[in-house]
C-alpha cells in the first residue's frame, strides 16, 4: 500500500514540486496540500495520512504549532522539511512530536528515503542538524534519565550522540565492535527505541 502524504508549505512552487517528485513514484500517494499550518491540520483531520511534510514558517499557523496538534490528535507522523537549521527550532519541533527534520537542499531520493524511515517509525535528522546538535548541546535534564543506564552505557550513549560510529566507539573505549553493538542493542531495548539516531535525539533533547 502506498504511503499517504500531506504536503504543507506556503510556497506554491515547493508544494507542486514535491507533489510531482512523489507523484511519479507508486510507493507514495499525495492525498493533499496545504498552504499553512491550520489548513494542514484541517486536511489531516479529514484524511488519514501516514506522513505529513511540514514547513516551519507559514502564515496563520506555523509548522511547530501544527505539529503539536497533529501529534496530540494522532493524525500522522510529521517530517519537518524546511530551509531553517536553527537548533531551537529543531528542538521545539521534536518536542512537539516531529519524527524527522530535513533541510530542503535534498535530492528526491533523499526525501523519499526520509519519508520511508519516518513511516517505519524511525526518527531521522538531516546530517547537518545532527552534527550541530552533537557539537553544541548537552543532554536535557528534564527529559533524559541517566539513572536508567549503567556508567558504561552512558559512555556509549554520549559517544553515539557525538556522532561516532560503532568502530570509533570501540576504539575509544578499548572494546570490540561486537561488544559495542551489543551495548547499543541493549540500550535500544531498555529505552524502547529502534534506531541509534533515536538514542542521540533522546540524549540531546530529552525527547524520545
Amino acid at each position: 500500500m502506498a504511503i499517504r502524504i500531506i504536503i504543507a508549505d506556503d510556497s506554491d512552487f515547493v508544494r507542486e514540486g514535491m507533489s510531482i517528485i512523489l507523484g511519479v513514484d507508486s510507493e507514495f500517494d499525495v492525498i493533499g496540500c496545504a498552504a499553512n499550518g491550520r489548513e494542514c491540520v484541517e486536511l489531516a483531520r479529514r484524511n488519514a495520512a501516514d506522513v505529513i511534510l511540514m514547513d516551519i514558517q507559514m502564515p496563520v499557523m506555523d509548522g511547530i504549532e501544527a505539529t503539536k496538534i497533529i501529534t496530540e490528535e494522532d493524525l500522522g507522523k510529521v517530517l519537518i522539511l524546511t530551509t531553517f537549521d536553527d537548533y531551537d527550532l529543531v528542538r521545539k519541533a521534536i518536542r512537539n512530536g516531529a519524527k524527522g527534520y530535513l533541510i530542503k537542499n535534498h535530492t528526491p531520493e533523499k526525501l523519499k528515503s526520509m519519508i520511508r524511515s519516518v513511516h517505519a517509525g524511525i526518527h531521522v535528522l538531516d546530517e547537518s542538524i545532527f552534527e550541530q546538535m552533537a557539537q553544541t548541546q548537552s543532554p536535557q535534564s528534564d527529559g533524559f534519565d541517566p539513572s536508567a543506564y549503567s556508567s558504561r552505557e552512558l559512555e556509549i550513549i554520549q559517544l553515539v550522540a557525538d556522532g561516532l560510529s560503532n568502530k570509533e566507539i570501540a576504539g575509544r573505549l578499548f572494546l570490540s565492535e561486537g561488544t559495542v553493538k551489543n551495548y547499543i542493542s541493549h540500550i535500544l531495548e531498555k529505552s524502547g527505541m529502534e534506531h541509534r539516531t533515536q538514542i542521540a535525539i533522546y540524549y540531546l533533547t530529552g525527547k524520545k
